[in-house]
């Protein structure tokens, strides 16, 4: 068995004991495209919103993680208006942190993700900054391929920036998360 069947084993038994019996940090993926339930949000944020996206890439779950956790494979698909900068060195480890900067004319509000939880195929950023919540990439392999999970779960505590971001970019915003990731599947398809 070569190595990377060997990881990808190792994923499909890890996803596959994932029981009732651990604690889940976010919930298993709802088809909804947007929710509006804050059980899984610090208490302190309102209006809790999530932007979920599935694409499915005919690729193995490791080659797959490997787009949304190396740095060079990472800014092949990431939208060219976001920059992602480590704070130290680049890891994606529980604890490790990220600055992700979005370029817009005037402004350069940033977010500081950090990871919170980390697993085969599995990476869940917990962010603080103009917006507060989590962002979950999850590999689902199946024999053919992987479905890629991104469940973007957030609040935006700043009244005047909710109303900016409602009013001009949620829509945006939920276009762009798809255009990234079928990015993020020809990025994949391709190694």
């Amino acid at each position: 068995m070569l190595p990377l069947e060997r990881n990808e084993q190792s994923i499909r038994h890890d996803l596959a004991n994932r029981g009732e019996n651990q604690e889940q940090k976010i919930p298993p993926p709802s088809n909804a495209a947007t929710i509006n339930d804050s059980h899984y949000l610090p208490s302190a944020m309102t209006s809790p919103q999530c932007i979920e996206n599935q694409q499915w890439i005919a690729a193995t779950a490791t080659q797959v993680e490997r787009c949304f956790t190396e740095q060079d494979l990472m800014h092949q698909w990431l939208n060219p208006a976001l920059r992602c900068d480590p704070i130290g060195d680049w890891r994606v480890t529980v604890g490790s942190q990220m600055r992700f900067l979005l370029q817009v004319p005037l402004l350069q509000p940033s977010l500081i993700s950090t990871v919170v939880e980390r697993g085969p195929g599995l990476v869940v950023w917990e962010f603080e900054g103009f917006f507060q919540g989590r962002d979950r990439w999850e590999c689902i392999p199946d024999e053919t391929g992987t479905t890629l999970l991104n469940r973007f779960e957030f609040s935006v505590p700043n009244p005047l920036i909710q109303f900016g971001f409602k009013t001009f970019a949620q829509k945006w915003t939920q276009r762009d998360m798809a255009a990234q990731l079928k990015r993020l599947k020809q990025v994949a398809e391709r190694l």
